[in-house]
């Protein structure tokens, strides 16, 4: 075994073991790579369907959406688990008429509710609470979506944050960019606050997964002098 694996190797391995998707998925992610457009991708989109189907998620909201990749993978997950509602939420007038075709296209168009406009201030006066949140805003905007998550995420529910790696910035002890350091604070506040559980998943640009948690967690308690630590 080699002594330290080769990181696009790996995503490439992880990539090709994506079962065989539709032609106009396909022809998504060919778009995405002419005009560096940035999706999700194959792995993590995988990884998202995946992730929605465990939980039985039939309410999803989707904060910051292009041109409907990511949605595809979500509403199939909704479809499966006996249907509901993905929320669609871009600035672009554009984008949102291309997510359109391409997700009638997919036959998953009726799953959709579009909306144009700013992403966080939708998720605040959306109705209801949702099964999961999916954050691909811009970065510096990551630690200020997290109140508003937190309102709208029902108990029990998953949020998925992409690019948690950040292309590799958040490593970068000299990177202090609004973007990177938006990254970090999120996965700080995630990762330290009982009232989450998380984990990072490296897939693609790395996707941070949490759950929220069902009630107050019990506190711990004290550990009697001596005892061995767990």
């Amino acid at each position: 075994m080699p002594d330290a694996l080769d990181w696009i190797q790996v995503q490439r391995y992880v990539s090709a073991l994506v079962p065989d998707r539709d032609e106009e998925l396909r022809e998504m992610e060919s778009y995405a790579a002419a005009t560096s457009f940035p999706i999700v991708g194959p792995a993590a989109g995988q990884a998202c369907y995946l992730i929605a189907r465990i939980l039985g998620a039939r309410r999803v909201f989707e904060l910051g959406s292009g041109y409907g990749y990511s949605t595809a993978w979500f509403a199939r997950a909704v479809r499966e688990n006996g249907g509901g509602e993905v929320f669609h939420v871009v600035w672009d007038e554009g984008l949102s008429a291309g997510a359109r075709r391409h997700l009638a296209a997919l036959g998953l168009g009726d799953l959709v509710r579009y909306h144009v406009g700013e992403a966080v201030e939708a998720l605040r006066h959306a109705e209801g609470r949702f099964d999961l949140i999916f954050n691909d805003i811009d970065k510096q905007g990551y630690p200020d979506s997290l109140p508003v998550i937190e309102e709208k995420l029902r108990p029990g529910g998953v949020l998925i944050v992409d690019n948690a790696l950040w292309h590799g910035r958040v490593l970068d002890g000299d990177d202090g960019s609004a973007a990177t350091r938006g990254v970090r604070e999120l996965t700080r506040r995630l990762t330290r606050d009982a009232g989450w559980a998380t984990s990072l998943l490296p897939i693609r640009d790395g996707l941070l997964v949490a759950l929220r948690a069902t009630a107050e967690p019990s506190p711990r308690p004290p550990r009697r002098a001596g005892a061995p630590r767990a």
